[in-house]
């Protein structure tokens, strides 16, 4: 399992300004997927592996340094 975050902004409407808010999700990784820390991933829905993951790990987009 990995925890795959997300960054997104979203709009506060009182201000007229952005706010970065983030996400975690929890997903399977494949033992034939190698993945490391930075690395951007494409992730899809699938039926529930376990209580927190019910998504899996679909492949590589960009490969990234470690933080």
């Amino acid at each position: 399992m990995v925890v795959v975050e997300r960054d997104y902004l979203v709009y506060i409407r009182k201000f007229k300004r952005y706010e970065k808010r983030r996400s975690r999700i929890h997903a399977y990784l494949p033992p034939c997927i190698k993945v490391s820390v930075g690395d951007t991933v494409l992730i899809g829905e699938t039926r529930p592996l376990a209580k927190s993951v019910s998504w899996v790990v679909l492949g590589v987009l960009k490969r990234g340094g470690s933080l």
